[in-house]
């Protein structure tokens, strides 16, 4: 069995709500959980709520959630306005209160991420000769098959590929697998073994890992077979494991997981929604102050209005596996 994630109202579509066409309101209200904490909010808070005041000529609140799932709650108890939280409690807004998605978080210049599927035995799982690709992040070579990244080149990340490999992962076979809670190491892995055709409860050994350089190391040491992280986790042990690249090869992409965003109120009036995506989606690029305050408070270096919607279903999807 297992472990509960999230207790979500899940709809069987997930609509695109536009804001409705109410008179503007004098004030809103942005809840988020930000990565300060105590005396420092104030201050990381401020820039970001000041500029939007300034340039909406309304008062514009800032108020902190205790955790992501508190976000959802104060928009649905007329609480929040605007919320700035995580893909799993986007979905939940969206489903549950007709939330409107504006805005996708960007991280390291990307708005989702893969999950890699990594194997010590590329002979098994690779239906072609392992390649190196550059891992622009950290500027160093990492390998690749089954066209996951073509040679030479700056690997990209991007899945889904070569899911059917993952689905042929045999019986018996040892499987790293990192907490119930990580999108990454547990939850699309799951999912992508279980669409082909694995049973993931008696088909497989579970070896349980905490964290991605964990699973990687479980890979390269020979205590899993096959195993799951973030692209590109490997990168995270190359100083205790210097010959990661010949001894873990990626063979399969999962399909994309998303970053969080920015969400809001199906009653705020269209116009301004309109104004309220423009000026985050270029706060990043408004000062250096503001870059910095972003990245302090929330962690992110960007919004984007790209906002791949099917990247949210998809990942309601996966919740709902999990959920009781």
């Amino acid at each position: 069995m297992f472990k509960r994630l999230l207790a979500l109202g899940l709809a069987a579509a997930l609509p695109m709500v536009a804001a409705c066409g109410s008179e503007s309101p004098d004030a809103i209200t942005i809840s988020l959980v930000p990565s300060v904490e105590g005396q420092d909010l104030a201050e990381a808070l401020g820039p970001l709520t000041a500029y939007l005041s300034d340039n909406l000529g309304i008062e514009v609140k800032g108020v902190v959630a205790t955790d992501y799932s508190a976000t959802v709650e104060a928009l649905g108890a007329n609480q929040a306005d605007v919320i700035i939280t995580d893909a799993g409690s986007l979905f939940s807004a969206i489903t549950r209160y007709d939330a409107q998605l504006i805005l996708r978080d960007i991280r390291f210049g990307a708005s989702s991420y893969a999950s890699i599927a990594m194997t010590n035995n590329p002979d098994k799982y690779c239906a072609d000769e392992p390649v190196l690709a550059t891992y622009a992040a950290s500027g160093i070579e990492l390998s690749y098959c089954n066209g996951t990244e073509q040679a030479a080149t700056k690997a990209t990340g991007i899945g889904p590929v070569s899911v059917d490999a993952i689905g042929g992962i045999a019986k018996g076979t040892r499987v790293a697998l990192q907490a119930a809670t990580s999108p990454a190491g547990f939850q699309y892995p799951i999912m992508t073994m279980r669409e082909g055709g694995i049973d993931t409860d008696n088909d497989i050994r579970q070896i349980p890992v905490e964290g991605n350089n964990n699973a990687v190391l479980a890979v390269y040491n020979g205590d899993a077979e096959v195993g799951f992280a973030y692209w590109d986790a490997r990168t995270t042990v190359r100083d205790e494991a210097p010959d990661i690249a010949e001894k873990v090869v990626v063979f399969a992409y999962t399909d994309m997981i998303p970053n969080g965003g920015v969400a809001v109120s199906p009653d705020l009036p269209a116009d301004l929604v309109t104004q309220l995506t423009n000026l985050l989606d270029g706060y990043a690029d408004s000062s250096e102050e503001a870059a910095s305050v972003m990245y302090d408070l929330v962690g992110l270096s960007d919004w984007t209005p790209a906002i791949a919607l099917h990247e949210i279903t998809r990942y309601g999807e996966v919740l709902a596996q999990f959920a009781e």
